[in-house]
């Protein structure tokens, strides 16, 4: 297996994680900047490899395989400094909500390929809208004290909260362009068991 460069971009996604929780809690003063400079490089090569596989047709499997995961590592290991340094109720809410449906989403996309139909559940507007709120939430809360006089961790709150919303926006779109499919799944899994089933009476 040959690794392409966005490949190789997203395995340094991947190597940034231990990197960001380890200056997150650094003692030290500059350690919410560092933390937030780590997080923002991260969502930056999640851009730049696809601009490149998409420019240079640099697709492979194991890339289209790895990038979500990337992405879905960083994001939860965000969520989760995040909820342990500011543990209040709606924190964890959100922050439940949005790894919930990235778990449910990935399960859906998996139960969809084994059906042929994973375009069904490609990525929509509103989901990528839902991504940039979301990153732009989470670096606003690594960075945690104000900026120039901007209360910046309480404005992550609140796109926090809207990323939340998007997420369950996104999630239901998702689930709506697949059911279909997955009815005519089940139905056609029921009806080649039917026979099993009788016999097994």
């Amino acid at each position: 297996m040959t690794l392409t460069v966005p490949t190789w971009l997203t395995l340094a996604r991947i190597a940034l994680i231990p990197v960001l929780v380890v200056v997150y809690y650094l003692d030290a003063r500059w350690s919410n900047l560092a933390a937030t400079l780590v997080f923002v490089a991260a969502s930056l090569t999640d851009w730049l490899d696809g601009w490149i596989a998409r420019r240079y047709r640099l697709f492979s499997r194991f890339g289209a395989f790895l990038d979500p995961v990337a992405d879905k590592l960083m994001v939860s290991t965000a969520l989760v400094i995040t909820v342990q340094h500011h543990h209040t109720v709606w924190m964890a809410l959100w922050a439940s909500i949005i790894i919930g449906r990235e778990i449910a989403v990935s399960a859906l996309r998996e139960w969809m390929a084994e059906l042929g139909q994973r375009a069904k559940v490609a990525v929509a507007l509103v989901g990528k809208i839902k991504t940039i709120v979301q990153m732009v939430a989470l670096g606003f809360l690594l960075y945690r004290q104000p900026l120039l006089g901007v209360p910046v961790f309480q404005i992550g709150e609140w796109l926090l909260a809207v990323a939340a919303i998007l997420t369950l926006w996104s999630g239901w779109e998702y689930l709506r362009a697949a059911w279909p499919v997955l009815r005519a799944g089940e139905a056609v899994h029921t009806a080649q068991h039917a026979p099993e089933q009788e016999r097994n009476v």
